[in-house]
């Protein structure tokens, strides 16, 4: 593991000065890119490239490739946990993934199982080898599911507008759902501690539905169990350095006060919380505690002319304020980022406007 050339990441994440806001995206690599639709043709299918080790390592470097990020993620899927669960992950023509064996009996709840880690291999085999191919380039960024977020597809079966299902569980048999959540969060709680030691230097948990819930449930339903993930991750990664943990709430602004609390050092936000709000309500002041954060522009401003992204860089970047300066402490700090993953119709020359424009403004 070579030392790291650009740490500008990671030392944002810990809220410590950088001479430039970093920037990476979620879901850098993928089908917006013309070279990774080469690639995913090589594999017989999305799982096939997940878990083939050189294509999974290819798919990941090449967004660095092309854009001057300051982040690699990990090329893989939330929903491989489940599948190692032995839910019979699929994907249906035009209609995105399924399982063929749903939560919805209280029978199949509780034969739930955390399956060995030796069931992901391939992830974190993936892990050691981008590792090896980033050379120190940029810092490598694991992640997973929230345990309520994978719960979602694992009660539905898919995806959902409404969330019906797992919600009709919530308020009429809580007790199965907490039954799915405990389970859940000991895979990722193991799930993620394999990736720091195959190589990550951050990890980020993807909570994309815990914004779907009412005031309360969030709070016993989501956020209780992804803070009993933090609670329990490696501090420390193969280098002998910090692993940063970053959470990310889809829909999560209006609980900030409450993930204010959670024991990691990155907030990310979507598109619809005010970074300067946030800041006064989670990022801290010099020399205290608080939140780095993560954020948060509109993944639809790429589709307007590279003009307008640049506007809307500098006001995004202008609604968090002045970037913390003094080495002596830590302090309020910003890793620019889109409030959701990018669109796979996006054109990658804007993409370039957008990471040129956030390193050039100050």
């Amino acid at each position: 593991m070579n030392a790291l050339k650009n740490d500008t990441f990671l030392r944002a994440l810990l809220k410590q000065p950088v001479e430039h806001t970093p920037v990476w995206m979620m879901r850098q690599a993928g089908r917006y890119l013309p070279e990774y639709k080469a690639t995913r043709a090589v594999a017989r299918s999305f799982l096939d490239l997940c878990k083939n080790t050189e294509l999974a390592t290819e798919v990941t470097i090449q967004p660095l490739e092309r854009f001057d990020l300051d982040a690699a993620i990990l090329f893989s899927y939330i929903l491989t946990v489940p599948d190692a669960m032995g839910l019979g992950l699929y994907f249906a023509e035009g209609e995105g993934p399924k399982f063929e064996r749903p939560l919805r009996h209280e029978r199949e709840i509780n034969a739930l199982f955390v399956p060995e880690m030796s069931e992901l291999q391939y992830v974190f085999d993936a892990v050691g080898s981008i590792r090896k191919a980033l050379d120190g380039r940029v810092p490598l960024i694991g992640f997973s599911g929230s345990p309520f977020t994978l719960a979602c597809y694992m009660v539905e079966g898919s995806g959902s507008k409404d969330f019906r299902t797992i919600k009709t569980m919530m308020y009429s048999r809580p007790d199965l759902l907490h039954k799915i959540l405990e389970v859940n969060a000991q895979t990722v709680i193991a799930y993620l501690n394999e990736q720091i030691d195959a190589g990550a230097q951050a990890v980020q948990i993807f909570d994309s539905w815990g914004g779907v819930l009412a005031g309360g449930a969030f709070q016993g339903f989501s956020l209780a169990y992804t803070a009993r993930v933090l609670a329990q991750l490696k501090r420390t990664g193969v280098d002998g350095t910090d692993v940063p943990r970053l959470v990310f709430t889809k829909g999560g602004g209006l609980w900030l006060d409450d993930m204010g609390g959670l024991d990691c050092e990155v907030l990310g936000l979507d598109w619809t919380v005010n970074l300067g709000r946030a800041r006064a309500q989670v990022g801290g002041v010099a020399g205290g505690p608080g939140k780095a954060l993560q954020g948060n522009i509109d993944p639809n401003v790429l589709f307007a002319p590279p003009a307008a992204i640049e506007r809307e860089v500098q006001r995004t970047m202008d609604s968090f304020g002045p970037r913390h300066t003094d080495r002596s402490t830590v302090g309020p700090t910003h890793i620019f980022n889109l409030g959701h993953g990018i669109n796979q119709h996006t054109p990658p020359e804007h993409v370039a406007a957008l990471v040129n424009a956030v390193h050039q403004y100050r």
